[in-house]
């Protein structure tokens, strides 16, 4: 084992901090244990070191407090070693093994709820005008009797005897000093004496809730819409999740849509293809005139502007696109067959 971090990593003490990452990067590769198995314990010392001396605050600290007065218990070899008693060994090497003060800070904190997912179903016309829809919501939230505090009504949750209250415990192998979750509290840092009757001290209970969405006019199927603060209560104060309505559109009977556009299927004779005329489209808003060319071929798209979709959350509408579908009589009289056969006899 090297005598000092310097030595761990093979650098000298005025070394650079790139130099200092140089030297870790190459080494890493070298006692990696994937690479060169029976190389943990290098890999961990070139890990810790390169933990301090790549952070100037820890650096600093390192060279100033970092002796050998032969006292035990820190680098070491041949007799010779570094005093690290007066260091806080979680804040040095807590980064590394994600544990110490940042642990503790977000269990201060608590943890935000779960965010939930629900669907809806709409009928077509609902998600082009928009609508108000109920729907009820299976939810963790916090216990009505104890308010989530998980204990019983006149009673509340005491500091935990076993790590006063920090949510964590530590533990010493030889330099490191690694923290783990209290396992009386479970990192809670409190503890229940005497549970809630209704959750049995944890706090949270299942229950169903009926929130009222408003589903605006041009959502189409898959549209997410999200209820902030809606979803799952957090845990030790801390924020509630988000809902997230997903709207599934019912298909319509009348129209094909492609994006904000609707397509509309629109029988003509085959007179009126062919000679032109006003035919009347249905649309969301109500039914259009709209004029057919001379000469309008099977399939063709005519565009009326503005009837189609509301575009979600900004201002106007797509288009409603008539397909036309020229109609072909099956039976014919004895006059119309006349005609046909001097416009047959013409276009030759």
């Amino acid at each position: 084992m090297a005598k000092s971090l310097y030595e761990a990593l093979g650098v000298s003490k005025n070394a650079t901090p790139d130099e200092i990452k140089k030297a870790y990067r190459k080494l890493v590769r070298e006692v990696h244990p994937d690479r060169n198995p029976g190389s943990e314990e290098r890999f961990k010392e070139v890990q810790g070191a390169y933990d301090v001396l790549s952070d100037p605050e820890k650096r600093k600290r390192y060279d100033r407090l970092g002796t050998t007065n032969g006292r035990p218990g820190g680098f070491g070899a041949g007799g010779t070693t570094y005093d690290f008693s007066d260091f806080d060994l979680g804040d040095i090497f807590g980064g590394l093994f994600n544990r110490g003060g940042a642990r503790r800070e977000q269990q201060q904190r608590g943890q935000r709820g779960n965010d939930v997912e629900v669907e809806v179903r709409i009928p077509f016309e609902d998600a082009l005008q928009g609508a108000q829809v109920t729907i009820p919501v299976e939810l963790e939230l916090a216990c009505h009797t104890c308010h989530g505090t998980g204990a019983a009504p006149g009673t509340a949750p005491v500091t935990c005897p076993e790590c006063d209250g920090s949510g964590v415990v530590a533990t010493s192998q030889g330099l490191f000093a690694l923290q783990q979750p209290c396992p009386r509290c479970h990192g809670r840092g409190s503890i229940v004496e005497q549970p809630c009757p209704t959750c049995r001290g944890s706090g949270r209970e299942r229950r169903t809730k009926r929130y009222t969405v408003k589903v605006p006019a041009g959502v189409k199927d898959g549209t997410r819409i999200k209820l902030k603060g809606k979803g799952e209560a957090g845990y030790g104060g801390a924020s509630a999740g988000d809902l997230y309505v997903i709207t599934r559109v019912e298909p319509s009977q009348i129209y094909e849509r492609r994006g904000d556009d609707l397509i509309v299927a629109v029988p003509v004779p085959y007179s009126t293809a062919a000679l032109g005329a006003k035919v009347e489209v249905p649309t969301p808003e109500g039914p259009v005139q709209l004029t057919i060319p001379a000469g309008t071929e099977d399939g063709k798209l005519l565009r009326i502007k503005g009837r189609g979709v509301p575009h979600l959350n900004e201002k106007g509408s797509g288009d409603v696109l008539a397909r036309i579908k020229i109609q072909v009589p099956k039976k014919v009289n004895k006059k119309q067959r006349e005609l046909l056969e001097e416009l047959q006899k013409a276009g030759s």
